[in-house]
């Protein structure tokens, strides 16, 4: 195989049950218990801003973008990230990361968190470590996994307290400005 039998295109409806099977290799059944699943449990990604890799029409990569808050401050979520074993080491999961991140600074989003492992993901432009205390996460993580990559120069600092979906957070505001409406 080489670089030009993959093709990178957005995420699909009809790619769901692949990525699903993709995940489920790479992560096994803990990712459940995880803080970033947690978080993508509170409402949907962003297909147009998610990514697959194919190979003859089969999925054999892709990495997600869920919209995210943090207080007053907006983000998305990079990932999962997960690429097939028989594919890995080949940079086809640094592809997608580089697509997704152009997709959302093209989208207007200034900034793009995840939990990983910086060795792997400060070269793709995850070079700021988030602050130790500066985002609560809904459970345990290590805090130097905690990653940023600013689509928006300074947008890291405007992201600060509880992490949950975006969705979730307008659901507080509303609910919040209904009981001060009161």
């Amino acid at each position: 195989m080489n670089a030009l039998d993959v093709t990178y295109v957005p995420e699909l409806p009809a790619h769901d049950l692949e990525i699903e099977e993709i995940n489920a290799e790479a992560f096994g059944p803990g990712r459940f218990v995880r803080a970033a699943y947690h978080i993508r449990e509170g409402g949907p990604h962003c297909r147009d801003l998610s990514f697959v890799a194919l190979v003859d029409g089969a999925v054999i990569a892709s990495v997600l973008m869920t919209p995210i808050a943090a207080g007053e401050g907006r983000a998305l979520l990079l990932g999962p990230l997960a690429v097939r074993p028989a594919y890995k080491n080949l940079g086809i999961g640094r592809k997608l990361v580089a697509i997704a991140l152009e997709a959302a600074r093209k989208d207007g989003w200034p900034l793009v968190i995840l939990i990983g492992d910086a060795p792997y993901y400060m070269p793709l432009g995850f070079n700021k470590v988030v602050p130790r205390g500066q985002l609560q996460m809904p459970r345990p993580v290590d805090p130097t996994r905690v990653l940023a990559c600013e689509l928006v120069e300074g947008a890291l600092e405007a992201f600060v307290g509880e992490v949950v979906h975006a969705d979730q957070a307008r659901t507080s505001s509303a609910r919040a400005t209904h009981i001060a409406a009161e």
